[in-house]
């Protein structure tokens, strides 16, 4: 996933989190946004572990020697 796809995936998950505070949906729906919203979160934290990873490659590239 790209950094433009990580703001999707936060993008997604805010808009969820909106529907189950809101708590005006019908039970089955608030249940379908709370698995959604726990996949997105498995995402998003996905995605910051590979930047994360990244970025320490990065960095040890980037040291002399």
């Amino acid at each position: 996933m790209t950094a433009g796809g990580s703001g999707d995936v936060l993008d997604r998950l805010e808009e969820t989190i909106g529907r189950l505070a809101d708590g005006s949906a019908p039970l089955d729906e608030l249940v379908a946004a709370h698995e959604r919203a726990l996949k997105l979160l498995a995402e998003a934290e996905a995605e910051l572990q590979a930047l994360r990873d990244q970025a320490d490659e990065l960095g040890r590239t980037a040291r002399p020697g």
